[in-house]
């Protein structure tokens, strides 16, 4: 089965997601700059919630290159990813407009954890049963990296009913993990292009 559909149609899904969120964002009411500054909750919300679903749109483009098959089950997978971020938007406005309460703030982690365990369960049906798609099972590895942030997420919700600004710091410093580049499928890629090239 091809994969241009199901990125094509993930690509989709993931622009609409950031434009739910940008249309949350409230033209305030008057033309001084300090109406502005109640804003600054729900600005902050939805700029973390936009750099989480580029990382995300960053690593499924990434992951799909380097992939030549894909199932059944990788499209319930995939979908099972798309309906958690699809879920970013809500959860982003609730906790802007709360102004990182406790409840809305650890619903944020609780969401990126299950996006991350979506993504940990796409990547696996990728490699699971498709040995066309070793290249994409040899860059993954066993992905300490998205290991690491499911336990970091979880650490951040459980901190988030303590202090809810502490489970903000907390996502806040997952996402610059990943926002760091992690070329470890874009290695993998080229490095087999680069046989590929010399043998032909």
């Amino acid at each position: 089965m091809g994969k241009n559909r199901l990125e094509a149609f993930s690509d989709g899904v993931i622009a609409i997601i950031i434009t739910i969120m940008v249309l949350e964002l409230k033209v305030p009411h008057g033309a001084d700059f300090r109406v502005l500054l109640p804003l600054w909750p729900v600005f902050m919300s939805y700029v973390l919630s936009f750099i989480y679903v580029g990382i995300y749109w960053n690593n499924h483009h990434h992951m799909l290159h380097a992939v030549k098959e894909v199932s059944g089950g990788v499209l319930w997978a995939n979908l099972h990813l798309l309906f958690w971020l699809s879920l970013i938007p809500f959860v982003t406005a609730w906790m802007g407009e709360n102004h990182f309460e406790t409840g809305p703030t650890a619903a944020y982690g609780f969401v990126l954890f299950m996006c991350s365990i979506a993504y940990l369960l796409l990547a696996r049906a990728l490699v699971a049963k498709h040995p066309k798609n070793a290249t994409l099972a040899e860059a993954l590895g066993d992905d300490r990296k998205g290991k690491l942030s499911c336990v970091l997420y979880l650490v951040g919700v459980a901190l988030s009913w303590f202090a809810a600004w502490l489970g903000f710091i907390v996502y806040a410093a997952v996402a610059v993990v990943w926002l760091i580049p992690d070329r470890r499928i874009e290695d993998k890629v080229a490095e087999e292009t680069a046989q590929q090239s010399e043998q032909g």
